[in-house]
């Protein structure tokens, strides 16, 4: 009996998305931007210490390999041809720094994750050799030292890990950032492997000046990093290197962005003023301001948003950051235990209507944008006995709302022209009581796409547009139309008001809880109860009871 015949559809694009908690391989058609078929794998995370947060490189990348070759299966079993995959993209969690021995291809430590906060120590020393009327590091950077980037999390590990520190002397050592290493292992590692990082990461390690669009030696100085352990930076839409593995041997990787990136060029943000929030592990905000840098007077970052070609423009963003958004929900799944499953938030949400003045600040990692107060950690506030998990659930949804629209007021002050409303994307969307929360509190319509894919969407059409490849065209009569589900707002904005400047007290609450100070070998000893923000949990049994925790509204 004849084989089926292979379904004639193409060309196609693969994008990887690797996330702080999982990674995916997702395959779009790239005439039409229709997702065809992906796989998607959880990680692990580890917290060796309070405030430590790490991955194992391997894991990631094996994670990797499994996803794309899952999805090759899922797409032969519906007889779609995988030599029709003409590119790959890359999207990675950004400032999630690694370090490898280019000898061997082995790790030499954990990937030390973005909301690491070992480096406060080494954050603090550093900001003592900054001149008082010359921040030359943000100037060129964009960024305020903090132990969000990669270049102190860089340091900390040339400070304290002998396996780096022997590594970097022999001249064995490579840095990046998640899409170095895995673009670096996927076209070779040890043999002939492209050390590389696009434009976007780059710009979120502090060694690298965004107007010159170079390492910058000034930086890399101060910082004291040697230079030749840094990757070569290109553009995010070209030819990187080939796939050296697997079903999809000899494929370009083509595309790179960061994750905040590649949904603002999913989102199709390509004209200044436009804007996107990403609701993932953390929550990020940003707004194309075009060709120029627009520099923040209210907490938020200067970055670089894309640059789709060698020879194209780079194109610049302000960038509100919070650091805790969906994780709260796992919190309340794995150390709190009163979800069994994500999901279940939006019923608990659903069944309570209202937090019942009940606040949740989860300054698990600190507070990011606007205030950069490493000191603060999460609390919870205005509970009484009548609270229940129910509450806390809403509480938990709303925090992230409200700590959204921290980010668009100093958005907007920075760019002077309100947003009418708030396109957004990410794997909370899909949470509708989240989503009317957020008009009300916003008091803006918010967009949702009903293509929730956008940043896998945005490195797939970098790598489809690249020269070389040219499946996909990133010409706005060619971009397929996207369906959008409004939110419109349903309170009034005098509650909204009143919610949120409740909220603000409990942030202000929030802050000084945590002193750092530097031990013998370097780390940070941290004065705090309990690992991120534990402590919460003692107080609200003593306060409610444990049966008022599980009890109905």
């Amino acid at each position: 009996m004849a084989a089926p015949k292979k379904a004639a559809v193409g060309p196609l694009v693969g994008a990887v998305v690797q996330g702080t908690n999982s990674t995916r391989f997702l395959v779009f058609n790239s005439k039409t931007a229709e997702l065809l078929s992906h796989h998607q794998v959880e990680l692990t995370q580890e917290f060796p210490k309070e405030g430590w947060v790490e991955q194992d490189p391997k894991e990631i990348l094996q994670s990797v390999y499994e996803c794309i070759a899952r999805t090759c299966e899922k797409l032969d079993e519906v007889n779609i041809d995988v030599s029709n995959i003409k590119a790959i993209g890359v999207s990675n969690q950004r400032e999630t720094t690694v370090i490898w021995d280019k000898l061997t291809g082995e790790p030499l430590y954990n990937a030390v994750v973005w909301l690491d906060l070992r480096t406060q120590s080494t954050v603090e020393n550093l900001s003592k050799k900054i001149p008082g009327n010359n921040n030359f590091v943000k100037s060129k950077t964009g960024l305020p030292l903090s132990t969000y980037f990669s270049a102190v999390k860089l340091r900390w590990m040339l400070d304290n890990v002998r396996k780096v520190q022997k590594a970097v002397e022999e001249g064995r050592a490579l840095f990046g950032t998640i899409d170095s290493w895995l673009i670096w292992s996927m076209t070779g590692g040890v043999n002939g492997g492209v050390h590389c990082t696009d434009v976007t990461n780059a710009s979120r390690t502090m060694l690298f000046n965004i107007h010159s669009l170079e390492w910058d030696k000034e930086l890399c100085d101060f910082f004291e990093i040697p230079m030749n352990i840094l990757p070569n930076v290109w553009s995010s839409s070209e030819i990187y290197g080939l796939m050296k593995t697997g079903a999809l041997e000899g494929v370009p990787i083509s595309g790179c962005l960061g994750d905040q990136s590649a949904a603002l060029v999913g989102q199709m943000c390509f004209q200044e003023g436009q804007a996107k929030n990403t609701y993932g592990t953390g929550c990020f905000l940003l707004c194309n301001t075009g060709r120029k840098c627009v520099f923040s007077e209210h907490g938020l970052l200067t970055t670089v948003a894309y640059k789709l070609g060698r020879d194209k423009p780079v194109c610049y963003a302000l960038e509100g950051s919070v650091a805790i958004a969906g994780a709260v929900i796992r919190w309340l799944r794995d150390n709190l235990g009163i979800i069994e499953t994500s999901e279940e938030v939006e019923k608990l949400a659903k069944e309570a209507g209202t937090s019942y003045g009940c606040y949740f600040v989860p300054a698990f990692s600190g507070l990011y944008a606007p205030y950069w107060e490493p000191s603060a950690r999460g609390i919870i506030c205005g509970l009484t006995q009548f609270t229940n998990k129910y509450h806390i659930a809403f509480a938990a949804l709303e925090a992230v709302c409200f700590q959204t629209r921290e980010i668009l007021e100093a958005m907007n002050h920075d760019c002077g022209i309100p947003l009418t409303h708030l396109q957004v994307d990410g794997g909370m969307t899909s949470n509708k009581i989240l989503m009317q929360l957020q008009a009300d509190i916003l008091h803006i319509p918010v967009v949702r796409s009903s293509m929730p894919e956008t940043t896998a969407l945005g490195a797939a059409m970098a790598a489809g547009a690249a020269e070389g490849v040219g499946v996909w065209s990133l010409e706005p009569a060619s971009l397929s139309a996207i369906l959008m589900e409004r939110f419109e707002p349903q309170i009034q904005a005098s509650e909204s008001e009143i919610r949120y400047s409740t909220w603000k007290k409990a942030v202000m609450k929030s802050m000084g809880w945590v002193t750092a100070q530097s031990s013998e070998n370097g780390d940070p000893t941290i004065f705090s109860s309990l690992p991120l923000g534990f402590f919460i949990v003692s107080s609200m049994i003593m306060l409610i009871g444990a049966r008022y925790i599980s009890g109905m509204p």
